[in-house]
């Protein structure tokens, strides 16, 4: 199977899609290339996030990512919103879904680990869906 092309999108791509991206090269870079970027950007990655994936996932989030726009996307396969409560630009892909996940900026760190570890299990369900739909 060839590897597909998976984006996380987000308005900042500053803390979910980043964090997705991370995640999904950890666990299915083997099946899927992952990408995130934003509808605009800011300077940094969340310094929360890069502080919990440290902690929770040994990754270093400022040393392998940083903010994109759209645009720096390649040809995407698989389109994830992140659930910005913002209508997001036309991205062509085949398959395109929102996961419809709560900014956790500001959040308690219990709270913000709980989003985390709620983007994990979704980006382990996407090896199914990645069977199901581009095999």
């Amino acid at each position: 199977m060839n590897k597909i092309n998976v984006a996380f999108v987000c308005v900042h791509n500053s803390c979910r899609s980043q964090i997705a991206e991370a995640l999904g090269k950890l666990y299915l870079s083997d099946i899927a290339n992952f990408y995130s970027a934003g509808t605009t950007v800011v300077d940094r990655i969340n310094p929360d996030a890069v502080r919990l994936m440290e902690k929770l996932y040994h990754i270093n989030l400022e040393e392998t990512q940083k903010p994109k726009l759209l645009s720096t996307l390649p040809q995407i396969d698989y389109l994830i919103t992140m659930g910005c409560n913002v209508e997001c630009p036309y991205i062509p892909c085949k398959i395109r879904t929102d996961w419809g996940i709560d900014d956790p900026t500001n959040f308690p760190e219990e709270e913000f680990i709980k989003t985390i570890q709620l983007i994990e299990k979704k980006v382990l369900h996407i090896k199914s869906e990645i069977k199901m739909h581009f095999n």
